[in-house]
């Protein structure tokens, strides 16, 4: 700050006081406008003015922080105020740490484009830089911040980092270990020691994250007192760095102290709402056993559940315990204060940019004047996720008063309508591609509605359906489709044209049943290879199908696409054989189990179990085209889709005929590959068993590894796999037929 002229200074000093402002202008001011400038003065037009009123009216703009400098001038009685502004921020990079990442800007640098340019500022956020770069584990991070002016006077601001080095942890010791073996201890804790092969999935890498070391003394506690040690003290680590090599030594002390066992469990209500006994009939600690901090956590999360079940959203659980050193025993308090009972208000809904209210409100177990229920506000969150219309679903809960409270349902709408793309290559069958075009949404209106093609080699079909599974928003649901399609076999092919509708009936939250009708012609046609007169005609015979399907399905998963949470159960009969050739029962059952594991290791990783198990009873004629085959994403990948079955020698030459009986079942391991794009990483395991006369006639496996990715157009899977068992089983000349990569477009993971 300056004021210039010493000789009009002294002038302005000895005149001052003589004079009254005539006018007050502004020069070079932009951040602030001149009525908000006009304000700020203790003085106006027609006041007489001394230096330090001027004085203190140019350190009231200063400490606005928009300039580096400001003057005035006195010219009679017009006093003019002389700005010269900061400069302003017009570009922000990151070179050398995560470069150029939106995300990382406003969370670490936190300078946002068009900030004036301030030198502490860029000094915090260069600390702030380093800071989240030891967090990685890295130390002697050096930031250097490099400014550019432009040609609009703008300023361009690089940060050129690099980065330090990262910390392994070369040995971790644990003192005064006794009841506990230590290697259990790396099932909680972030900073491991290195093993051999650490860059290896599943092996310790042996990189420090800093921090979490603040934080591991307190999850091996933690794990202690999930043996009943509850004096087990776990001081901070002792942590020796090699900075000439990057390595550190660790070590804990610990005192573990003594097991306790469960004297009693009291369970204290504030007013009496639920019945004592009732309580303790969830509750799973236990007189007599050793006390568990897990168990205990459980329990009293059961409790605050079945209270606020009856209305008591505000409930709170208070546990306590209540040690006896002496003896070794604790007692187990739940404090429970229920408060009163709360109706809702008002439900909002929001971020439903497409889908119409009702379609979401009618999948809510709540609404405007029901009485609270804490699992059924969890079982409508997980039913508006299994619809798959949305991204993101999240219900808040806002309190009015002690009696009352509004839900506020946040959506973020997810891509419905799409191109559905799939298809894989074998060494057999070469290239197979499946298009569609489809939306489970279609206007908004929770209608599906889809056309498909799918070509490869051995397959051809074109189909279009329609369903609602809320007729008229109701608990019936209807569908229609119809198909037509041609398989090719080795030597012959099957052509089909079918249609098929039906209809199905929500009876709970989770179980849906359904019945349906269909019908179709089907043909066969032969190369010129077959000798009718030689080959066993009863595979190549025309029919017609015409059968109900009668089916039940559990379902109580959290999500559509990606579920975490919950399992599904699904069991189908069809009988044919109404006024057509075909006459069989075919039975299907599907299982599906998924558990989250982010909250026992910390990282959203999900473990999934499927299994299928297909039984055809012949009721008098099995078409060969409706027996059951094996192969590719949804049974044995590593294997051509329909690739495994049964095969006959047919006068020299082998067929496949499908089998009656089939099994497959499927290990998956899914972690997240680069969360901000939605993108995962799944290693799986699949082993299946097809035949006739016994379900092991063949038997075989595939593994491998694959990418998950929610993308823009809907979910993809690309999947890389090998066999395992490859040609076991098979009759000589019939060699299995395997496939390396499969992918899909629009399928649920």
């Amino acid at each position: 700050m300056k004021i210039f002229s010493p000789l009009f200074l002294l002038f302005f000093t000895l005149n001052l006081f003589a004079q009254t402002l005539d006018s007050i202008k502004f020069e070079g001011m932009v951040h602030i406008s001149e009525p908000v400038a006009l304000r700020m003065l203790t003085f106006e037009k027609g006041d007489e003015i001394n230096i330090k009123m001027v004085d203190d009216a140019i350190k009231k703009y200063f400490k606005q922080g928009y300039f580096n400098d400001i003057w005035v001038e006195l010219n009679g009685g017009n006093l003019t105020f002389f700005f010269k502004e900061k400069a302003i921020i017009s570009q922000i990079e990151l070179h050398g740490w995560k470069d150029n990442d939106e995300e990382i800007q406003g969370a670490v640098v936190q300078i946002k484009k068009g900030s004036l340019y301030d030198e502490k500022l860029l000094e915090d956020a260069k600390k702030r830089i380093i800071e989240a770069i030891s967090q990685e584990g890295k130390l002697d991070t050096v930031v250097e911040i490099k400014t550019e002016y432009l040609e609009n006077g703008s300023i361009k601001v690089t940060f050129v980092v690099n980065e330090g080095e990262e910390i392994i942890i070369n040995k971790l010791e644990y003192n005064g270990v006794h009841g506990l073996d230590p290697d259990t201890f790396n099932s909680v804790i972030a900073n491991k020691e290195h093993e051999f092969m650490g860059w290896f999935w599943g092996q310790n890498d042996g990189k420090m994250s800093l921090a979490d070391l603040a934080y591991d003394n307190l999850r091996i506690r933690d794990l202690y007192m999930q043996y009943g040690y509850l004096d087990a003290k776990i001081n901070e680590p002792f942590v020796r760095v090699n900075f000439n090599h990057y390595t550190a030594d660790m070590s804990y002390q610990i005192k573990e102290g003594e097991v306790y066992t469960i004297r009693k469990v009291t369970l204290a209500q504030s007013k009496e709402v639920v019945d004592e006994a009732l309580l303790r009939s969830i509750i799973s600690l236990k007189e007599g056993e050793v006390f568990n901090i897990k168990t205990f956590r459980e329990d009293a999360e059961k409790i605050k559940t079945l209270v606020a079940d009856r209305s008591y959203a505000f409930v709170q659980v208070v546990p306590d315990l209540k040690k006896n050193k002496e003896d070794k025993t604790v007692e187990v308090v739940f404090k429970i204060a229920p408060g009163d009972r709360v109706r809702i208000r008002n439900v909002v809904i929001s971020g439903n940019t497409r889908t119409l209210d009702r379609i979401i409100r009618r999948e809510l177990y709540l609404g405007p004047g029901d009485m609270y229920s804490l699992t059924d506000l969890k079982d409508s969150r997980n039913s508006l996720g299994r619809l798959g219309y949305f991204e993101g679903t999240t219900i808040e809960e806002k309190r009015v008063n002690n009696h009352s409270m509004d839900l506020v349902v946040k959506l973020k709408e997810a891509p419905t309508g799409n191109v559905q793309l799939g298809g894989g290559y074998g060494s057999f069958g070469g290239i197979l591609v499946s298009v569609g075009v489809n939306d489970r949404n279609i206007w908004g209106s929770g209608i599906n509605m889809g056309v498909k093609a799918e070509k490869s080699e051995t397959r051809e079909s074109y189909s279009f359906n329609v369903s609602n599974n809320r007729l008229n928003d109701s608990d019936f649901s209807g569908n229609f489709s119809i198909y037509t399609s041609s398989f090719d076999y080795n030597d012959y092919s099957v052509f089909s044209d079918g249609i098929s509708i039906g209809t199905g009936h929500r009876f709970s939250r989770y179980i849906t049943g359904y019945l349906g009708y269909g019908f179709s012609s089907n043909a066969y046609s032969f190369d010129d290879t077959i000798d009718l007169n030689v080959t066993d005609t009863f595979y190549f015979e025309d029919y017609t199908k015409s059968g109900i399907t009668i089916s039940a399905k559990w379902d109580n998963t959290d999500d559509f696409y990606l579920p975490r949470h919950g399992f599904n159960l699904s069991q189908s009969f069809e009988k044919t054989g109404l006024g057509a050739e075909a006459n069989y029962m075919k039975s299907r059952t599907d299982f599906g189990k998924y558990i989250g594991l982010e909250e026992y290791i910390g990282f959203d990783a999900i473990f999934r179990y499927k299994a299928k198990l297909n039984v055809l009873i012949d009721n008098g004629n099995i078409p060969l085209a409706e027996k059951f085959y094996m192969g590719g994403i949804g049974s044995v990948r590593g294997y051509q889709a329909y690739s495994l079955s049964p095969v006959i020698d047919d006068s020299g030459t082998v067929r496949r005929v499908g089998g009656e009986k089939t099994f497959s079942n499927s290990l998956e391991m899914s972690i997240p590959l680069i969360p901000k794009a939605k993108m995962r990483v799944v290693f799986f395991v699949d082993w299946g068993f097809i035949g006739d006369d016994s379900i092991t006639d063949i038997s075989r496996g595939g593994y491998g590894a694959g990418l998950e990715w929610f993308s823009p157009v809907g979910p993809i899977q690309l999947m890389f796999s090998s066999p395992l068992n490859v040609n076991d089983g098979n009759i000589a000349g019939q060699d299995d037929k395997v496939s390396s990569f499969d992918f899909t477009m629009g399928q649920r993971f």
